[in-house]
């Protein structure tokens, strides 16, 4: 028998008349933010000299972006939720346009960081994005359009590493900025043209405690993982981290189980379907991590390790956008899937084949299609899985939580990417082979990465057979909006 729960009206009082605009319109702002992600991959390794800064300094080019996104994901989630999806949908936007531009114009280190962190702030795009999605299609359409928008993360980030390294290479770097900023701008004035407002509303007030308190537990966890090599992980400062982090997270769940009108609602998270979810979010998010550290190593490393291909940046992007067209193509068959048997089986499966392509990679790496073939095998996967978790997630939770819910499981994502990087590294780091007095990752090194990323992708399909096959009546969001009084007096 089918999983697939049963589908009630879509939130909104009415669907617009231009459901394949809106669906269109903001699969384009959520591809946009992704480039913003890979935009700056080209100029890493440059940003020292670009910036006349250490290189342990331009790092953090990289790591005000990731922390950013932390804190911004759920509290921008929660404020959609509150004041309107798409209200915070343009601010999002904004601060992406505000970043590029900060960038576009910096010749120095400090206004590099605060225009990434600028970025880094717009990442509730897509759970917002989707979000709207609920609340304004009709119930037919809603399958196929969230994982088309989660499919926009993927075909973004497969799209704008080639444009990127191509731009880098024969134009001054500023360019780069310059282009994001034009695209945030059109996006900007797409949504505000096409995407109407959801009239579903949560109301009460805004958990400022909770939002401090989770911003300085996710900044003291996210600096730990990401830093923890750079300083060493006995050190002083990792170490005070991480007890920071746990002591203060450990605080702030406590206090949201007490809070009248929390920032997120640990009680609803505790749900199976979204517990197991959001661990399978985890899980996915670091498997899916691994081939992005892997993949550019291996075609980038000199020929002559017998094991590296020698070639550029720019055929590193070419050999990953394949990967972003096949997402995009299996963001349907994922919404057919889950359709007929449910998003459970949908995410399942999607795990399932993000592993085969880990196991393919382990036998198959020595040559461009090989790396090709792979990346494609895992896109497939990634499709399913991205197609799935905002489906699962919104099938136990309440129109009115639809964005904060959606942005945690975005966050967990982005966790899981954190301690695949981490992790990777130090694997790396370790397992190494001399090449001309320099110490360079094996190919041993790899192999063991890639299992582990198979491993991963093996534990969220652990985790999707958790998910319970059916959500008992009681847990089934009620048919239509809730009217905003109402749902303001019920969290009250």
């Amino acid at each position: 028998m089918s999983d697939a729960p049963a589908r009630t009206p879509a939130a909104g009082s009415s669907a617009p008349p231009r459901a394949n605009a809106v669906v269109a319109v903001l699969a384009l702002a959520g591809i946009v933010v992704s480039l913003m992600q890979t935009l700056v991959i080209p100029i890493v390794p440059e940003l020292p000299k670009l910036l006349d800064a250490p290189a342990s300094d331009t790092a953090w080019a990289v790591t005000a972006t990731l922390l950013a996104a932390a804190v911004a994901t759920p509290v921008v989630g929660r404020l959609g939720d509150m004041f309107g999806k798409r209200r915070m949908l343009l601010v999002s936007i904004v601060l992406l346009v505000s970043g590029s531009v900060v960038c576009a114009l910096a010749d120095s280190l400090v206004p590099m960081i605060v225009g990434r962190a600028l970025q880094g702030l717009a990442a509730a795009v897509v759970p917002l994005g989707i979000s709207v999605m609920r609340d304004v299609l009709p119930a037919e359409r809603l399958a196929g359009s969230t994982a088309l928008m989660s499919a926009s993360l993927g075909v973004g980030g497969a799209l704008g590493l080639p444009a990127a390294a191509f731009i880098a290479d024969n134009w001054d770097w500023h360019l780069l900025f310059w282009v994001s900023a034009v695209l945030g701008g059109l996006s900007f004035l797409l949504v505000l043209a096409v995407v109407p407002e959801s009239k579903v509303r949560s109301g009460g007030r805004f958990d400022l405690v909770g939002s401090l308190g989770l911003s300085a537990g996710l900044v003291s966890l996210l600096l730990t993982v990401s830093k923890g090599a750079d300083w060493g992980w006995t050190s002083g400062t990792t170490l005070a981290l991480a007890v920071a982090a746990v002591v203060i997270l450990v605080a702030w769940g406590t206090y949201e189980l007490r809070a009248a009108q929390p920032l997120v609602d640990l009680r609803t998270t505790a749900k199976p379907q979204v517990l197991f979810t959001n661990l399978a979010s985890i899980a996915l998010g670091f498997s899916m991590f691994a081939m992005s550290l892997v993949l550019p190593q291996l075609l980038q490393l000199p020929a002559a390790t017998g094991y590296g291909l020698g070639r550029s940046m720019l055929t590193v992007g070419l050999v990953l956008a394949p990967q972003g067209l096949v997402m995009m193509a299996m963001s349907a068959v994922s919404a057919g899937v889950t359709k007929a048997k449910g998003p459970r089986v949908t995410l399942m499966i999607g795990a399932l084949i993000v592993a085969a392509g880990y196991a393919l990679n382990i036998v198959l790496m020595t040559e461009v299609w090989h790396l090709i073939l792979v990346s494609c095998v895992i896109g497939a996967g990634v499709g399913f899985t991205y197609g799935a978790l905002p489906a699962l997630i919104m099938g136990a939770v309440a129109p009115s939580e639809t964005a904060a819910a959606n942005s945690l499981n975005t966050l967990m994502r982005s966790l899981g990417t954190s301690f695949a990087s981490a992790i990777a590294g130090v694997v790396l780091a370790q397992m190494t082979t001399d090449f001309g007095g320099f110490a360079l990752p094996s190919q041993n090194g790899f192999k063991v990465v890639m299992a582990i990323g198979a491993g991963a992708a093996l534990l969220a399909f652990l985790f999707a057979l958790l998910i319970p096959r059916r959500r008992p009546a009681a847990e089934t969001p009620a048919d239509g909006p809730a009217e905003p009084s109402e749902v303001t007096a019920a969290k009250a």
